[in-house]
């Protein structure tokens, strides 16, 4: 599948990049994620390739006015959803802004029946709530159906 942006209002989804134009990278390091990604200049390519092998849809969360990336948003191929922001952004709502509008591409787009998230933490916890996910399933697994 090729990559698709999303405007969700506050917020421009966009594949993640590090070129002479815009580099990503920054938000990856700052976010703790993706380090092995970070440090290698091929960033949108890596990412390019989940998208056309339709392994993963992954977006670059960005301010809407500066077009700097604050976090991540992505949706694997098996409907399993994850999302960061980096620290400073925290507990904005910047995180459940980002997975809700990926979850309408997920259900609408892609005509998932499902979409899991195994939220690692409390503030994950409560993102997966607000998108109405709910807790019961093995391992940690959060379900929200279409």
């Amino acid at each position: 599948m090729e990559a698709v942006e999303i405007n969700a209002g506050e917020f421009y989804l966009r594949q993640l990049r590090a070129d002479d134009r815009i580099d990503d990278r920054v938000a990856l390091v700052a976010g703790g994620r993706c380090a092995d990604l970070a440090a290698d200049g091929d960033l949108g390519a890596a990412r390019a390739a989940q998208w056309r092998d339709d392994e993963c849809c992954s977006w670059a969360v960005c301010d809407q006015l500066t077009g700097t990336a604050v976090g991540e948003v992505a949706l694997s191929a098996a409907g399993e959803l994850t999302c960061w922001t980096t620290p400073d952004l925290r507990g904005r709502g910047i995180a459940t802004h980002a997975a809700q509008a990926v979850l309408r591409f997920g259900f609408g787009f892609l005509d998932l029946p499902r979409v899991t998230a195994r939220p690692p933490d409390g503030a994950a916890r409560r993102v997966a709530e607000k998108c109405g996910f709910t807790a019961g399933g093995p391992q940690g697994v959060w379900t929200r159906l279409r």
